[in-house]
């Protein structure tokens, strides 16, 4: 599992960024972590803070979901006698999350959210550490589809690393745009408005992706396509 998987949860981490409930909160996100202010379309801040915040912000959700990871595998690995019910399970709810991503299903119930309140522009980076935390323990409801994705592809991986390596992948997926845009939106956010314009499209690529996953899963094509990769790699 480990190629495609680690692929497919780096690509979920970019489109879990991109989603409609996340990205256009992307300047409150970097107004909270510095504490700058928006005034007549424009951002002000103190960049270098903004450099050191988001560090801290990506370490922090980056602990929760790797430790996420480890514990999905830990629990898989517990059921290891049932590996082919924990598969056919797992595969078919990645289906329903990947149709409710897509906007083909609406249940509300997998729509709500948990959100922790923090004050705005802490001290230090520890501060940033804990608001990342935050963010990965329930900020966002689209967020929480595409994670459990992962996490359920992380409960049916043959041992605890390949579940770290899953969720390591995604919270890098996560944190390459998180960090490059809000860069970006410090000096313009007038980029914040292009790309909204692309964010339902995004979402339903999210969506068709997690239902194929989904499948390979189910079928336990996942599996057969990792040993014969890993077979191959072994002749080069």
């Amino acid at each position: 599992m480990n190629e495609i998987g680690i692929l497919v949860a780096l690509f979920a981490g970019m489109l879990s960024f991109f989603s409609p409930c996340v990205f256009p909160l992307l300047p409150a996100f970097v107004t909270h972590l510095t504490g700058g202010k928006i005034q007549e379309g424009n951002m002000y801040l103190n960049r270098k803070k903004l450099v050191l915040r988001s560090i801290g912000f990506i370490m922090g959700f980056s602990i929760i979901f790797i430790a996420l990871g480890a514990s999905a595998s830990f629990i898989g690995g517990i059921l290891m006698d049932y590996r082919m019910i924990v598969m056919q399970v797992s595969g078919l709810l990645i289906i329903i999350f990947g149709l409710q991503m897509s906007g083909l299903l609406k249940f509300k119930f997998l729509m709500k959210e948990k959100r922790i309140e923090t004050k705005p522009g802490g001290k230090n980076i520890f501060s940033s550490v804990l608001l990342g935390m935050a963010f990965a323990s329930g900020w966002s409801p689209c967020v929480g589809l595409a994670l459990s994705s992962i996490l359920l592809l992380a409960s049916s991986s043959d041992t605890l690393y390949q579940g770290v390596f899953l969720l390591t992948a995604y919270s890098l997926g996560m944190a390459i745009p998180f960090f490059a845009i809000s860069m970006l939106v410090s000096y313009s956010l007038k980029s914040i408005k292009k790309i909204n314009k692309y964010l339902g499209k995004l979402s339903f690529i999210n969506g068709m992706i997690m239902i194929f996953l989904g499948f390979f899963v189910l079928s336990g094509q996942m599996q057969r396509i990792s040993a014969w990769l890993a077979t191959y790699s072994l002749f080069q």
